[in-house]
């Protein structure tokens, strides 16, 4: 029996429908020689620092560097503790049990980075033997499963793409474990403070630019306006910037209305403006958030939904070229476009049918792992309204990508007004090619602080040089430079993808993509996990970091685990090692020595920050339950033993079940091990009552409201 193990269930169902396997068991599906079986993501992951018996946080204990890496079954919180997840434990006993029985194993998880560790770390931690091959498909539909059955790859042509995904999985544990546990001592009363390898330089990135907009001071400059006519068309030409008022006052005194105006140049050239590159994720995200206001992570899920359905190719890809082999078959869904797609996307993919294509989006040694996103020749069905977005954009951009060049004459003329250098600008369109029509706007850039286009004019009159116009109108306008705006998740995301550096270029960002910020698959996770630590919120479209975020990134601003570049560096090593020219022990060296460097950093900052903690909001004291030698200090929101220092890390939050404790009741609870009955008392399953609280092993509990 082959064992094919998939990602999740919905893809095994697929698999099994595709190959003959009907038979329906708990956590498999079996026929014709197969079993189909799953995991729900990660099943399996690294263990926690209590398997290494490391069960409290003490400075003494940093850092935490365990010689081996061991493997566990996914975990869960309740009840404020990490136990088992019982499903994972189910399905791995499933999967277990099937191992034992196969031949070998295929290998059906998702064709990346993440896909691939999936697997390994169930294979290992299950300590399996079997032999596995390699399933590796850009989409869903059936002639790509069959043909990716028909040519299934040997599993040790991944084993570079695992070394890279345990890497990153490990170097992500050493950083975010000890930097967090380091940071939260160092800082004391302040609470749990998170940090990690991609998330700690974004949320930088996010603090920086909201506090250089907010510190912005507007500086005003001026600019000479004068409005003329020729042959019935209307212009206006612009001087260029002048800083001083006074200068800009004694330039415009100089010409008045109806004084006369020498055309001194003309000058006319063609531009030809290539296509836009084929979508991959990110720019795919970046272009559904100024569109739409779809967040990453919202669109990463609904283009995963629209693959599960097999109207598009796989979604979590970092290029946006695809090779000759795939471009032979773009006539055919140009057909299928023309044939299915809405009216607008229909029309032009009809027009490119037998027509000479643009290839800029074709290179064989530009596609990584996965080509650029194309519909596939699945016809879609009904969806709902964001699936549709979603799908129109892949398609919109396909017809566009495959286009001619868009052709267009721009002229720039300079006057002279008594001395006044003014210039008008005028384009006009000769082949719209691949922007389709004249009516199509192109999305605004959220990071764009250029100029108001003032000389710009949708059409110029012929002018040639020294012809003389009249000055018509005449203004002096005031404008005010502009800061750089505060992150959206479009602009925040073209940051990571080049390490936060300003580059305009499609195909020079691409070339900067093995040194981002995180991966396509896993950007929209990191900025997801800034919402739920509570370091960003959003203000419509904008990022904004919250009190929070703001304090974290002024404690670590100036830190090595803060710097975008550094991360980008880590991030280009782990795609080298994917062909070998990076191995792990060296880049595990490297991540170990930085761990203990930053640890040492971290820990420095608790000097720092002890001369600004607020005193202790208490008169008397209250016995440390841990360590006994310390006393518990009341905070506004916790009370810390004040041996934290020493090593001793006991904390408690002072709002219990939905009650405050002041500090006689804190002094009960925890020397006496129980209140005083109190009002309010919130269960967790919302009933209140009037009762008691309870310290024990170190959990508070809620008395019988009968006792």
């Amino acid at each position: 029996m082959k064992v094919v193990i998939a990602e999740k269930p919905s893809v095994a169902r697929d698999l099994a429908r595709v190959m003959g396997a009907k038979e329906v068991k708990d956590g498999y599906i079996t026929g014709n020689g197969y079993a189909f079986t799953y995991a729900f993501g990660h099943l399996v992951q690294l263990c926690t620092p209590q398997t290494y018996g490391y069960t409290n946080w003490a400075v003494s204990n940093l850092p935490i560097i365990p010689q081996e890496f061991k493997l566990e079954p996914k975990k869960v919180k309740r009840d404020g503790r990490q136990i088992d997840d019982a499903g994972a434990v189910k399905q791995l006993n499933i999967i277990k049990s099937l191992l034992n029985e196969a031949e070998e194993i295929i290998v059906a998880t998702d064709a990346g980075r993440e896909g691939e560790l999936i697997f390994r770390n169930i294979y290992y931690f299950l300590n399996s033997k079997v032999p596995f091959k390699r399933l590796w498909i850009s989409s869903q539909t059936d002639k790509a499963i069959k043909e990716g059955f028909a040519n299934l790859k040997d599993g040790a042509e991944y084993d570079s793409l695992y070394m890279s995904a345990k890497s990153r999985s490990e170097s992500d544990w050493l950083i975010g474990i000890n930097a967090t546990q380091a940071l939260t001592l160092a800082a004391g009363n302040k609470g749990l403070l998170s940090l990690g390898r991609v998330q700690t330089p974004t949320l930088a990135m996010i603090c920086s630019r909201y506090l250089e907009n907010k510190d912005f001071k507007p500086q005003a400059f001026y600019k000479i306006q004068a409005g003329f006519e020729k042959d019935n068309i209307k212009f206006k030409a612009t001087s260029n910037k002048i800083e001083k008022k006074e200068e800009a006052e004694q330039a415009i005194a100089q010409i008045s209305v109806g004084s006369e105006a020498k055309v001194t140049k003309v000058e006319a050239k063609e531009v030809k403006e290539p296509p836009p590159l084929l979508f991959d994720l990110t720019s795919l995200q970046q272009d559904a958030n100024k569109r739409y206001g779809y967040s990453a992570d919202q669109t990463l899920s609904i283009a995963q939904t629209l693959y599960e359905k097999k109207v598009i190719t796989y979604p979590r890809t970092g290029s946006r070229y695809i090779g000759e082999d795939v471009f032979e078959k773009i006539g055919e869904l140009f057909q299928h476009l023309a044939d299915t797609a809405e009216e607008g996307i229909a029309a032009i993919s009809r027009n490119l049918i037998g027509a000479k294509l643009n290839k800029r989006s074709v290179d064989d040694k530009k596609v990584t792992d996965h080509h650029a996103l194309l519909v596939t020749d699945e016809k879609p069905g009904p969806m709902p309204k964001d699936q549709q977005h979603i799908y129109n954009m892949i398609a919109k951009r396909m017809v566009e990508s495959f286009s001619e060049v868009c052709l267009k004459d721009i002229t720039t003329v300079t006057i002279d007004a008594k001395g006044v250098e003014l210039v008008a600008k005028g384009t006009v369109i000769k082949q719209y090619g691949w922007r389709l029509s004249p009516d199509q706007v192109e999305l605004p850039d959220d990071d764009k602080t250029s100029d108001d286009q003032d000389n710009e004019n949708a059409q110029l009159p012929k002018l040639a040089a020294e012809e003389v116009l009249e000055i018509l109108s005449l203004e002096l306008a005031e404008r005010f430079t502009k800061a750089k705006p505060i992150h959206t998740e479009a602009s925040l995301l073209k940051a990571m993808e080049t390490s936060g550096k300003d580059i305009e270029d499609e195909e020079m960002r691409q070339a900067m993509k093995d040194c981002g910020l995180g991966t396509p698959a896993t950007r929209a996770a990191t900025i997801e996990t800034l919402f739920q630590r509570d370091y960003i919120k959003r203000d419509k479209k904008k990022l904004i970091p919250t009190e929070k975020g703001l304090a974290v990134y002024q404690l670590v601003k100036d830190r090595s685990i803060a710097k975008v570049t550094l991360t980008g560096k880590w991030e280009q090593k782990l795609e080298e090692m994917r062909s070998n020219k990076v191995s792990y022990d060296v880049f595990m060296k490297h991540i170990k020595d930085y761990t203990v460097k930053i640890t040492k950093e971290l820990l420095q900052l608790r000097i720092a920050i002890q001369h600004e903690e607020l005193k202790p909001l208490q008169k008397g004291k209250i016995k440390c339950p841990k360590c006994k030698p310390g006393n518990v200090q009341l905070y506004e929101k916790v009370g810390q033993c004040d041996h934290y220092a020493r090593g001793c890390d006991f904390k408690i939050w002072r709002t219990l079940h939905g009650v405050f404790l002041d500090e006689k009741e804190m002094k009960n609870l925890l020397e006496k091990g129980r209140t005083s009955v109190l009002k309010g008392v919130t269960a967790k399953e919302g009933q209140v009552a009037d009762t008691s609280l309870i310290f024990q092993d170190f959990r508070v509990l809620i008395a019988d409201a009968t006792a």
